[in-house]
């Protein structure tokens, strides 16, 4: 596990860094495209937001939300990302809104930092912001 700090100015680098933003969206997109169709369908989407337990949780602890609340939460969320209402999210749809929720992330975050710990297998688009400004960042303790 590790800490990583970061800020507004982190995230919004990341986003505006489009090789490592295309290539970080490009990889999550095929993660959760599980049919290999090219699309992710409600389902595929769904299953991903799952995972990450947004809905089923407030700050770590479990609530009780009624299925058919969360089918409502998870369908006004793919509907976010489906901007062409064809009923499946191709990648620059998915790339658009991604960018959309950094943007929003970072405009929060502002200039205040914070900490976060992360797993080391964490992927998360966060995790990637963070390691890329840290690929960029001269080591003040390395001889020049």
């Amino acid at each position: 596990m590790g800490v990583v700090v970061i800020d507004g100015t982190t995230v919004r680098g990341f986003v505006e860094n489009e090789g490592a933003f295309n290539k970080s969206v490009e990889e999550a997109f095929a993660s959760l495209d599980l049919n290999n169709d090219g699309v992710l369908s409600r389902s595929e989407l769904r299953k991903a937001f799952e995972s990450m337990r947004l809905m089923e949780a407030h700050f770590g602890v479990d609530v009780a939300t009624p299925p058919e609340e969360l089918t409502r939460l998870y369908d006004t969320i793919f509907d976010s990302f489906d901007f062409d209402h064809n009923g499946t999210v191709d990648i620059q749809e998915f790339k658009s809104e991604i960018k959309k929720i950094l943007l929003a992330i970072a405009d929060g975050l502002g200039s205040s930092p914070i900490q976060m710990a992360l797993e080391d297998d964490d992927n998360s688009f966060l995790k990637k912001a963070a390691d890329l400004e840290a690929s960029l960042t001269p080591n003040p303790n390395s001889a020049s």
